[in-house]
């Protein structure tokens, strides 16, 4: 059976994460058990379904950044969508445009931002 994706931020994420988004119902089982969601902008079945309408909103989505990788969501869904991967994904998508979404050289109170996002920043000045 081949997988049919129509847009490209979705395919991008596939290629990306070997993660299918549309296979997500939007059950918000993922969104229940998060334990970040207080501090989330938009809410992780939120940003799937932004993946899944095309809507690059998802790229600006601070939520992205506070994902902690815990995987509750990847345990809860019942289609076994692995979201920190799809955020993962996400992430790398960003870097790899070069979208300076902060730069490490004007900061001041490091504990203000996610750490997520700090080893994201810091990726660009080493390789």
């Amino acid at each position: 059976m081949r997988l049919i994706i129509s847009d490209e931020l979705a395919k991008d994420v596939y290629r990306i994460s070997g993660q299918n988004v549309y296979a997500c119902y939007q059950c918000g089982k993922c969104s229940g058990g998060c334990p970040v969601i207080s501090e989330m902008d938009y809410l992780p079945n939120q940003v799937i379904h932004m993946i899944q309408i095309g809507d690059e909103t998802a790229l600006k989505a601070n939520a992205i950044w506070l994902c902690a990788s815990c995987f509750t969501c990847t345990i809860r869904c019942p289609r076994g969508v692995d979201l920190a991967k799809v955020m993962e994904a996400l992430r790398l998508i960003i870097l790899r445009k070069g979208i300076n979404r902060i730069d490490l050289r004007k900061l001041k109170n490091l504990h203000e931002y996610p750490q997520i996002a700090l080893i994201a920043a810091s990726r660009k000045y080493t390789g």
